[in-house]
């Protein structure tokens, strides 16, 4: 398989990661099982956030670095994306044009009383 050229754009990576997974045997598998990979990598990834950030993890767990744990979410963002015809780059663009449009607040959320006197944090 070709290398993946260093300044590749997000529509070069996602045409990788199509080729990558035909070429490894993973391109019929179906979206719902990529989604749920992509949402276990999330969770690798927390993981790994929570080690480097000197925040205890389970005994006996074992986890990688946040950059591969991004890798993975990105190899499997693009895959899901694959499978349903969706061009990253053009969907990144076109939210972004909608979030430009956006008032975007630092302040933080009024809090709300629920029933009870319970306040969320």
């Amino acid at each position: 398989m070709r290398p993946l050229p260093t300044q590749a754009g997000l529509a070069e990576i996602q045409r990788y990661v199509a080729e990558m997974e035909t070429e490894r045997g993973f391109a019929d598998s179906p979206v719902l099982e990529q989604c749920l990979k992509l949402g276990e990598e999330y969770g690798e990834l927390c993981k790994a956030v929570r080690k480097s950030s000197g925040l205890p993890i389970e005994a006996g767990s074992t986890t990688s670095d946040v950059g591969d744990e991004l890798a993975d979410l990105l190899i499997y963002l693009c895959a899901v994306a694959n499978r349903l015809n969706i061009d990253l780059d053009h969907a990144l663009r076109t939210k972004e044009r909608v979030n430009e449009t956006r008032t975007w607040s630092r302040e933080p959320e009024e809090r709300t009383e629920l029933p009870g006197g319970f306040t969320p944090h």
